[in-house]
């Protein structure tokens, strides 16, 4: 139940902080952070629990890290379950924290999005549906090739949390434009649920392509590095 707690724990604070980050401050006026305060947050949500709770469940936050890990051969099947059901339940409740909080402003509606992910119109450069699932693919497969080459035994100790966490804020500097950047299907599910509508319509892409890409990074990895018994 510790690990179970962890990553409730750790999923809120990625949401809290890399989609906090985007509704509250991303275009505040005259300070706002924009894009390249976004990407930061997100990466730095990741590093900050890694060193927290790595050690007390791997610091997952992410139903699609978690099934690639199992892929990749470093964690058991049994808890893959239980895993993504704290990751969502902690991505839910840090996005009704963020809507208390964000509802206190006047002016704020949430059906401007929210931090939520999308494609077609609901993307933020207006890029279709195909672009967006390659590029949430792409995105979660390098993602998880990161994770499983810094996590590995032969890697230097103790280091893994700062890749990990660049290697966030590098995806997000690339496909915020895109989909506004979800690798991650409770990050996704945990905004998604407040907008509803067009939010929650086309949510299945953003389990679907993290899901498909960190299966393939598992599948990569293991083809280079070999696998790594969990």
């Amino acid at each position: 139940m510790k690990q179970y707690g962890a990553e409730f724990f750790g999923t809120f604070w990625l949401v809290l902080g890399g989609c906090g980050s985007a509704v509250l401050a991303a275009a505040f006026p005259h300070v706002g952070i924009g894009l390249l305060g976004v990407a930061a947050a997100f990466g730095l949500t990741v590093l900050t629990m890694a060193f927290a709770i790595g050690h007390i469940s791997g610091c997952h936050l992410n139903p699609a890290v978690s099934i690639g890990l199992w892929a990749g051969g470093r964690f058991p099947a049994k808890q893959l379950l239980p895993y993504i059901v704290a990751q969502v339940l902690g991505g839910i409740v840090a996005g009704g924290v963020l809507y208390v909080i964000a509802s206190g402003a006047a002016g704020f509606d949430v059906a401007q999005g929210f931090a939520s992910n999308g494609y077609g119109e609901h993307s933020p450069g207006g890029y279709s549906l195909l672009a967006a699932l390659v590029c949430e693919v792409v995105m979660t497969m390098f993602f998880l090739l990161v994770i499983l080459g810094a996590t590995d035994k032969r890697a230097p100790a103790g280091f893994a949390p700062i890749p990990i966490g660049l290697a966030l804020t590098l995806i997000h500097l690339i496909s915020i434009p895109v989909t506004n950047t979800s690798v991650n299907p409770a990050r996704s599910t945990g905004v998604a649920v407040y907008v509803g509508d067009w939010a929650i319509g086309q949510l299945w892409l953003f389990w679907l392509a993290p899901i498909v890409g960190a299966l393939l990074g598992a599948v990569i990895y293991r083809w280079i590095g070999g696998q790594q018994e969990a």
